[in-house]
């Protein structure tokens, strides 16, 4: 205000009248009143508030992004603060939609998958009495999930190709929306390609599958069997996760007592005991749902 009294004579004389004229306006009158602030930053701000309301006008006719009218596409200008007159520009709904979209697939790392996965939604599930135990322990999945809190994982098991990894990857791609990150991970491939990352990146891949969000650990029980596979790689993922409340999904054509007793059997030896632990482990990360249905990939 005092730099603006040097250079304009009456400067508060004319900053008012200016104000008491805007005034006039019902509208902005009532859009003035509802932020609150005191007529001197009304005064020194009067243009910036005028365009802030153009603005929210604007977004409120506005049907999509290509019809935006204001000076950013996809942003409003917006007070901050009312005691400071901080200005700021807000993402409009239509932004924030393409924004979480664009954002999904950062959101999501797959190793030895399809990447026509990321495809998947919830919207375009078949909601059939094969389906809906399922889509029901999603909806309360999505309602109660919380980081860093104790949430079981899903075991979903069934025929091939009834579609148990498009369902999970949907679900994937809905909480990616919350910026949720998780990692779908083909079991049978990634282990082949893990051994052969040991002077790469080995230590990398088993790092981040360890420590994600959410893991999914698809066709497992079709891999074959050997000691490391299953006690170096799997059973230390499967500890990592119970130690720090990281949900488990898993996707396999066995139920858990065809599971078990495929981890029994090691190219080297027969071992119950070391079976029982993934299981153990596996039981207490996840809870166990079939899926019926016919072979979809026919």
């Amino acid at each position: 205000m005092d730099a603006i009294k040097k250079y304009i004579p009456n400067s508060d004389v004319k900053l008012e009248k200016y104000l008491n004229e805007a005034l006039e306006d019902k509208e902005f009158k009532a859009f003035v009143e509802k932020l609150n602030i005191s007529k001197e930053n009304a005064m020194t701000n009067l243009t910036s508030l005028e365009e802030s309301m153009e603005e929210f006008n604007n977004c409120l006719n506005c049907k999509n992004i290509h019809e935006c009218k204001n000076r950013c596409q996809g942003y409003y200008l917006f007070l901050e603060n009312n005691k400071t007159m901080d200005f700021c520009y807000r993402k409009c709904k239509y932004k924030k939609k393409i924004d979480a979209k664009e954002e999904m697939p950062k959101n999501i790392k797959l190793f030895n998958t399809s990447k026509s996965i990321l495809n998947a939604t919830m919207k375009d599930i078949i909601a059939d009495a094969n389906r809906v135990d399922v889509l029901k322990w999603f909806q309360k999945f999505i309602k109660t999930y919380e980081k860093g809190k104790t949430r079981k994982g899903l075991y979903l098991y069934g025929g091939f190709g009834v579609g148990k990894s498009y369902l999970i990857a949907a679900l994937f791609n809905e909480m990616a929306k919350q910026d949720v990150k998780s990692s779908i991970v083909f079991w049978p491939e990634f282990l082949r390609d893990l051994k052969e990352s040991f002077n790469t990146d080995y230590d990398e891949k088993l790092e981040y599958i360890k420590n994600v969000d959410l893991l999914l650990i698809d066709d497992i029980g079709a891999e074959n069997v050997t000691a490391w596979s299953r006690d170096e790689i799997l059973c230390t993922i499967l500890q990592h996760r119970m130690d720090n409340s990281l949900p488990l999904f898993i996707t396999s054509n066995l139920d858990l007592k065809g599971l078990e007793e495929h981890y029994t059997n090691t190219k080297n030896d027969t071992d119950s005991v070391k079976a029982m632990r993934i299981m153990e482990r596996i039981k207490y990360l996840s809870e166990e749902i079939k899926l019926k249905g016919d072979n979809l990939r026919k």
